[in-house]
């Protein structure tokens, strides 16, 4: 694997999340691009949660806050901002990763945006926050990020609308198509392997290296941390309730 130096951003990802970026974070990590920032990056780092989310509402930040140290970025939150990272990091090449939108859609709607609706439905959201923020520090920053960026900004809070979403999806495939000088894009599927990313980025093919084929609806990272969180609100719950039962007990006897 070549090492490039992370002294700056070599490589924008403007695809949404589940076109399979995290196969492309892999791919580009593999090629000696990385570290690559995905929105997975933002658990092990909660001080990025306060940057995403004043860029989030227009606000100007220091990008280098964020990116120092990686060589690339795919995935939400930064493909939200390929053109302002266009500007700050004017020889990155950009990679648009794209999918079957039917496809797409359905991948989402069945991973981030329910395990997005799980956060918000539950019985005890509050409870469930403090809990993933004590054992998942960037867990709760991420639904922050995701709200605001993804679900309100992006899709105008009206995801649930298939057609909507998905010319929401087109859309951006082809503002980006237009706002990318053809030389430094490459419109990609993670589908065609190696061999197209390679000639884009001017390195050699890996050999006998497997392309990564990373994070299917199955596998979902999301429905792990969900599960993990909600399997510990329920866990404090018992165990307030059990304290609080004997607490109430040796107060009844002390009163007798």
């Amino acid at each position: 694997m070549v090492v490039h130096p992370a002294d700056t951003i070599k490589v924008i990802g403007a695809g949404f999340g589940r076109t399979g970026t995290l196969s492309l974070k892999a791919a580009l990590e593999e090629l000696g691009f990385g570290p690559c920032y995905h929105m997975t990056e933002v658990f092990h780092h909660p001080e990025h949660v306060p940057l995403w989310v004043a860029a989030s509402n227009g606000e100007r930040i220091d990008w280098n806050d964020i990116f120092a140290g990686y060589s690339a970025t795919v995935d939400w939150p930064g493909c939200a901002f390929y053109e302002e990272l266009m500007q700050v990091y004017p020889d990155a090449k950009v990679i648009l990763t794209t999918r079957d939108p039917e496809a797409w859609y359905e991948s989402a709607l069945n991973t981030i945006y329910q395990i997005s609706r799980r956060m918000n439905q539950a019985t005890h959201p509050t409870l469930m926050e403090h809990v993933a923020k004590r054992f998942f520090p960037g867990g709760s920053g991420i639904g922050r990020i995701t709200q605001k960026l993804v679900w309100e900004n992006t899709f105008h809070n009206r995801f649930e609308d298939k057609a909507y979403a998905i010319q929401i999806f087109n859309q951006h495939i082809e503002e980006v198509k237009q706002r990318v000088p053809p030389d430094k894009l490459l419109v990609y599927s993670v589908k065609e392997g190696w061999e197209p990313l390679c000639a884009f980025l001017g390195v050699d093919v890996p050999a006998g290296t497997p392309f990564p084929h990373l994070n299917e609806r199955g596998s979902f990272a999301g429905n792990k941390i969900v599960e993990r969180t909600r399997r510990m609100v329920v866990a404090v719950a018992i165990g307030a309730a059990a304290l609080l039962a004997l607490a109430l007990f040796f107060l009844g006897k002390r009163a007798k």
